[in-house]
């Protein structure tokens, strides 16, 4: 089974997180959302509060296979403020281990030089962030271990093609069918 670690701070985008947490979860992959604070409870840019399901300080991440960033603001900047997620974030770029970004959270990996030569998406106005990366409108974006979004409105996309990538495509599409996608 598939493990990812999604990454949660004060400000975060509820639907762009949780919409592919959900997606992940029906394709039995193991999600967790782990809050980069000293606490559980994490309040989105919407007032929504979620309780995460553990703390990136003590988690080992060996066994993961993506980690996942949310946009939103002020959650990315609360994300991009914390050291030990981006110390985590630059090993996987170096070991070639797959990481995921929607919104403004590309960002992030962009300023953290890990987009070099990368075909990627973002939020419109976020694009100046993404040093040396090759940047398009597109909804969803696969380069290599890389696969950004554009935003909210391709949060069920986004996990879609992470279920593709990390479980298969026929269970992909089973979900989309099931879920009652436009395109499915």
């Amino acid at each position: 089974m598939s493990k990812v670690c999604a990454f949660i701070a004060n400000g975060f985008e509820e639907v762009e997180c949780l919409s592919v947490v959900d997606i992940l979860r029906r394709a039995n992959v193991d999600v967790r959302m782990l809050s980069v604070t000293d606490q559980l409870e994490i309040t989105g840019s919407h007032g929504i509060r979620v309780i995460a399901d553990g703390y990136l300080s003590g988690t080992d991440f060996s066994d993961c296979d993506l980690l996942f960033l949310p946009g939103g603001v002020p959650g990315v900047p609360n994300l991009a403020a914390s050291e030990p997620l981006a110390d985590l974030l630059r090993q996987f770029a170096r070991e070639g281990r797959r990481i995921s970004a929607i919104c403004a959270a590309p960002s992030l990996l962009g300023d953290l030089g890990l987009l070099e030569g990368v075909t990627c998406t973002c939020y419109p106005g976020w694009e100046s962030h993404l040093k040396g990366a090759n940047v398009t409108g597109t909804g969803v974006v696969t380069d290599g271990p890389f696969t950004t979004a554009r935003g909210m409105g391709f949060g069920v996309d986004l996990g879609l093609e992470l279920v593709s990538i990390l479980v298969s495509p026929e269970t992909a599409q089973t979900i989309k069918k099931g879920i009652q996608h436009p395109d499915a």
